[in-house]
């Protein structure tokens, strides 16, 4: 009869963390194994010593490489994937011959450890168990004597050995941090902290639960002296006394935020971030029900015809100390609420309110990345609403725009009580360029109801048009070619003039 593995967590060094079923495997087990670098010491066997019965075997799985370079033709991760199921093996033959295996993990076995590569190799064959452990995070978290989550908060984890961007990224969006893998990564991930906004918010913790444990804000640490065994926790601001909040201050702000034009994906990280910070959102009724507020956070719906008046309450919700976070679609600075914030801002009256806007995604840009590149050339964009324009300008800028032998990206093409531009947009495009000049639609681009036609000018019914449609009219080269996954569109990036 095969033995049994397991796969035992062990804390995160403290012998007295080990649980009480740990404790009890490891005294009982045929075989303790456990990881360790090449100067052969374990970390992992140093905190099982206590409960080792004796005259058990144990197989030390020595890394072939940890940080430096190696010649194996597979590089670094073909190493360790050698090793891994090579390692894999030695056990085997163990639990074949009925003997039980203890294999020791620092932390839990689950949580970013090297046991999770034995079990993906093993559980196959054999039975396994695993025994949870204390992870690295709680203990953190314990030495900082902080809270870490409350009520709504989120706790992200991050390796430190993601890319800078990639962790700038994640650090904006997320209410408290955990950093594990530092070491080398150390000044690369503290510089992310920075540009993120969020490093006086940091602590570092050194060899969390141990005799040596240490604990400092980021600003204190010398890179150089930074283990591998070491974390940056950054606790939710409801209970980390280095957070900003929003009386630290009397001035408010007014930040202009781009959801994108539909799809939950599309927000960007930073818009995401800038909404969980603030304390008031301001915005059209049906752009606010795409949020999810959070507790506290006040709420300040309104039509969409009236921009000066939403941007002058934004602006005066900010002068009385008020985080303001003015929603908009798509990106703010593209027919929408940026250019009234900041027109009204303009007044003497609030020009010691701080202004700030947060780009998003533009309709324009997701309809030509569903079908392809037709913006891949030089391009126009041009709203059809007559209602802060008279036609006639509108009317001449499309008639230039075809002239030039741009693409045409048209915005606001037509509603319910305004749909007779849309007839006359076809009569100008008729007018002044060929019936077969390429033409998109896409309506609710990224939404529930998602649609997209590739057509032609002369094709083309007006009557399919709605409020919630984006037109791309292309130019004398755009083109379009039929796959088996649908019509690619695209605009060359040359022009033969």
């Amino acid at each position: 009869m095969a033995g049994k593995l397991w796969g035992v967590g062990l804390g995160p060094g403290d012998s007295e963390l080990v649980t009480v079923k740990a404790a009890r495997v490891i005294g009982s087990a045929d075989v303790v194994a456990y990881h360790c670098a090449r100067h052969g010491n374990s970390i992992a066997r140093s905190v099982a010593e206590p409960y080792l019965a004796g005259g058990q075997i144990e197989e030390r799985l020595m890394y072939p490489v940890t940080t430096e370079a190696t010649d194996h033709p597979g590089g670094y991760d073909g190493a360790l994937r050698d090793f891994y199921t090579e390692s894999a093996e030695r056990l085997a033959e163990h639990l074949r011959a009925g003997r039980d295996v203890v294999l020791l993990a620092e932390g839990d076995p689950l949580f970013f450890s090297s046991y999770m590569h034995m079990h993906k190799r093993l559980v196959g064959e054999f039975d396994a168990e695993i025994i949870p452990g204390v992870t690295s995070v709680s203990a953190s978290s314990a030495a900082l004597a902080i809270p870490l989550v409350e009520g709504e908060e989120t706790l992200t984890v991050v390796p430190g050995t993601l890319p800078e961007t990639e962790l700038v990224a994640r650090f904006r969006a997320a209410d408290a941090i955990a950093v594990l893998k530092l070491g080398r990564t150390f000044t690369r991930v503290r510089e992310a902290l920075v540009r993120a906004g969020r490093a006086d918010e940091a602590w570092y913790v050194e060899r969390a639960s141990t005799a040596v444990q240490r604990v400092a804000p980021l600003s204190e640490v010398n890179p150089d002296e930074v283990p591998y065994f070491s974390m940056v926790v950054v606790p939710g601001a409801r209970n980390n006394p280095r957070a900003a909040r929003p009386d630290d201050t009397a001035a408010g702000e007014v930040v202009v935020v781009g959801l994108g034009p539909g799809a939950q994906e599309w927000t960007t990280p930073q818009v995401h971030a800038e909404l969980a910070r603030a304390t008031d959102l301001v915005g059209y009724k049906t752009y606010l029900a795409r949020i999810t507020p959070r507790p506290g956070q006040r709420v300040h719906a309104s039509d969409n015809r009236v921009e000066a008046e939403r941007a002058e309450f934004a602006l005066d919700l900010a002068s009385r100390g008020a985080r303001v976070a003015v929603v908009s679609s798509g990106d703010p600075g593209v027919f929408a609420m940026a250019t009234a914030v900041a027109e009204v801002a303009g007044e003497p009256r609030w020009h010691d309110v701080a202004v700030r806007v947060a780009p998003g995604m533009t309709a324009a840009n997701a309809v030509a990345a569903a079908v392809g590149a037709p913006l891949g050339h030089d391009f126009a964009v041009i709203s059809l609403s007559d209602r802060l324009k008279p036609w006639e300008v509108i009317a001449e800028r499309i008639r230039h725009a075809v002239a030039a032998d741009l693409v045409i990206a048209v915005y606001n093409p037509g509603s319910h009580s305004r749909n007779w531009q849309v007839t006359a947009l076809k009569e100008l495009l008729l007018e002044s360029a060929s019936a077969d000049r390429v033409l998109v639609l896409g309506r609710d681009v990224g939404g529930p109801e998602q649609s997209l036609t590739t057509t032609t000018v002369g094709a083309f019914d007006p009557a399919t048009v709605d409020m919630r449609t984006l037109l791309i009219i292309g130019s004398s080269s755009t083109t379009v070619v039929s796959r088996s996954g649908g019509d690619l569109v695209y605009t060359p990036r040359r022009h033969d003039g």
